[in-house]
């Protein structure tokens, strides 16, 4: 599969993308790159980023899958939604400033309703992270959130 520039994949602006780019890309599977900066959004003011920030991470890679197969079917990126996540495990408390992370996500499990299971993976020189993310992807956000807001207006 192709890959894009981290900008053009992920539904997220300026300094809310978190992640520098793709490494690589494939059917089921994404591995992004992030090097950790003084001054960045969540980093720390000893420019550390803290190990809780990996889940983050973790979800903009999955975005970036996601938005790496849309462009590749010619159709729009759109947004999808983080559900939760079973055994963050992280060996450190945070990553240090110039660490250069490298941020994988695989997707184990899917059905055509939109949800999915990515297993996730963040190496650094310094530690790792680990996780399983649940993730909802409607096939029409539009849709999905006109549908929303008429049961929230019946109530």
């Amino acid at each position: 599969m192709k890959s894009w520039p981290i900008a053009d994949v992920v539904p997220h602006a300026g300094d809310m993308i978190l992640l520098d780019g793709i490494e690589d890309v494939k059917d089921e599977r994404i591995v992004c790159t992030r090097m950790v900066r003084a001054g960045d959004m969540f980093v720390d003011a000893d420019g550390c980023l803290p190990s809780w920030a990996g889940v983050e991470l973790m979800a903009q890679a999955i975005a970036a899958w996601a938005g790496c197969r849309a462009r590749a079917e010619q159709r729009p990126v759109q947004m999808g939604f983080l559900l939760g996540t079973r055994h963050y495990v992280c060996n450190v408390d945070a990553f240090a400033e110039g660490a250069h992370l490298r941020v994988e996500a695989e997707r184990s499990f899917h059905d055509e309703q939109g949800m999915a299971v990515f297993n996730c993976r963040i190496e650094a020189p310094d530690g790792y992270a680990e996780a399983r993310l649940n993730v909802y992807s409607p096939a029409d956000i539009d849709t999905y959130f006109n549908q929303i807001a008429g049961e929230t207006s019946h109530d």
